[in-house]
């Protein structure tokens, strides 16, 4: 099973200190998602980052970042929206219904299904899939290898993942609610938590 860790949606001081422990620790794939944002944000993260690291990197906006930077691909936060001319190279995509699953897989190399659980990062984004639908896609075939589960996932719901047949998990809050942005400097406690998902998700 894949963990993919995605990064606040707000860049803050130690980011680039903590991005480069995780990789350190085994990262090996990050979402860089930050919405709303001033391209030169991103481009300044990245130019913090080892370079070495690109290549495990996936980017949500700023599309040009993939190639600039040589980084892993890009990810479509919706079912609809076409890649960018003449773009070649690994796409995700973000999957709100069951229904658009089948579809989707054949245009992308991994799908985020979501939202499974109340979000840990937004507490706005509830959880809008019943177990018996999940239960029911995974019986189907439509939950397998190439669909990641996102939504609140954290320590505590890994197997539950597994069980329904999930490639994968996004972990966003569970990981991130352990370190203070505003005043940390200690991103032990983080790192030690990080270390214990990707040994739930082996």
């Amino acid at each position: 099973m894949k963990l993919i860790i995605m990064t606040k949606s707000t860049f803050f001081v130690e980011e680039d200190k903590i991005l480069t422990t995780l990789f350190e620790a085994g990262l090996d794939n990050l979402h860089l998602y930050k919405p709303g944002s001033e391209p030169v944000f991103s481009e300044r993260l990245l130019t913090l980052l080892p370079d070495s690291y690109y290549g495990r990197i996936t980017v949500h906006d700023h599309f040009y970042l993939k190639e600039e930077f040589s980084l892993k691909g890009i990810h479509i936060s919706d079912a609809q929206t076409t890649p960018p001319i003449n773009y070649r190279g690994n796409i995700s995509r973000t999957c709100k219904s069951i229904d658009d699953l089948k579809d989707i897989k054949k245009c992308a190399n991994y799908v985020f299904l979501k939202t499974l659980f109340d979000s840990q990062s937004n507490p706005a984004d509830k959880s809008t899939l019943t177990m018996d639908q999940l239960k029911e896609a995974s019986r189907r075939g439509l939950i397998d290898k190439r669909v990641y589960a996102m939504g609140g996932m954290n320590l505590g719901n890994i197997s539950l993942a597994k069980e329904l047949g999930f490639g994968g998990v996004v972990i966003c809050g569970d990981l991130w609610n352990r370190f203070d942005i505003l005043g940390g400097l200690d991103y032990k406690e983080l790192i030690s938590h990080f270390e214990k998902l990707r040994k739930a998700v082996s």
